[in-house]
């Protein structure tokens, strides 16, 4: 996507001492982003505040991010917004989640049209209650012929279901012999995963601390650059996408290849 270096400096305001704009090559930011967005409910406990709070207080950081992607030129966002596992929370959090998607992403549809970002959705989506789902529906096709930013919301996703569906699905197409086992790649395997056409993350952020996957795109995570903060999501800012971005760049990727090989 195009880097706009004066939208951009307009958008991000004065910064704070350990990073400038300068730090940051334009030419070299990842074309897809990923993020698990982690540290809601301890950052509302952290105040005293019902976890609720916390789930809410992250929308504004998840607007944030998005808009700043868009400024980057990013070619695809991803988050975590709610895992196979997070059904056994208390199903008041849970009622809660699926009202907040259904309203945010309401809310958030103008943005979406003046920012040209394109929806999608990873996941199984049949289980969502009916109004959630009726709302994510909507996104898609109001924003199907958007040209920018891919912004993908991962709900009701586990890796591992994705993985054992993509499986199924070659596995039937074997037996009824449209393919031979021998034409199973990678390239087919990847084409029956909720991520297929986008480009694999190049770059993971996990918030408050937590030093694990959480069964989040396994497959596509393969050779991504991990970055950790210990920011709750929350408190997750323009400024801290930055620095992530500028770790990115400080990183050597050799793919399991040697320096000058």
């Amino acid at each position: 996507m195009k880097r706009d270096e004066g939208l951009l400096r307009a958008h991000y305001g004065e910064p704070p001492a350990d990073i400038a704009l300068e730090d940051i090559d334009l030419g070299r930011v990842p074309s897809h982003v990923s993020i698990i967005m982690d540290g809601n409910g301890r950052w509302a406990q952290a105040r005293g505040l019902d976890r609720s709070r916390g789930h809410v207080a992250g929308v504004d950081a998840l607007r944030e991010t998005v808009t700043t992607s868009v400024r980057l030129g990013l070619d695809a966002l991803s988050v975590y917004a709610f895992s196979t596992e997070n059904w056994r929370r208390p199903q008041r959090e849970v009622d809660l989640l699926m009202h907040l998607f259904a309203t945010t992403l309401v809310k958030e549809l103008p943005l979406f049209h003046q920012e040209n970002v394109r929806l999608r959705f990873l996941g199984d989506l049949s289980a969502l209650p009916r109004r959630t789902h009726d709302v994510f529906r909507q996104g898609l096709d109001e924003t199907a012929g958007h040209t920018g930013m891919t912004f993908a919301l991962a709900v009701n996703y586990g890796s591992r279901a994705e993985l054992t569906r993509a499986c199924r699905d070659v596995a039937e197409a074997v037996v009824r012999g449209e393919l031979a086992a021998t034409d199973i790649t990678e390239g087919l395997v990847a084409s029956h995963l909720y991520t297929a056409g986008m480009p694999d993350p190049e770059l993971l952020i996990r918030t408050s601390g937590e030093l694990r996957l959480s069964n989040y795109l396994l497959w596509q995570l393969a050779y991504a650059e991990l970055y950790v903060t210990d920011l709750m999501w929350p408190d997750f800012d323009r400024w801290e996408l930055l620095r992530a971005v500028r770790a990115f760049q400080e990183r050597d990727r050799r793919f399991g290849g040697v320096v000058g090989s």
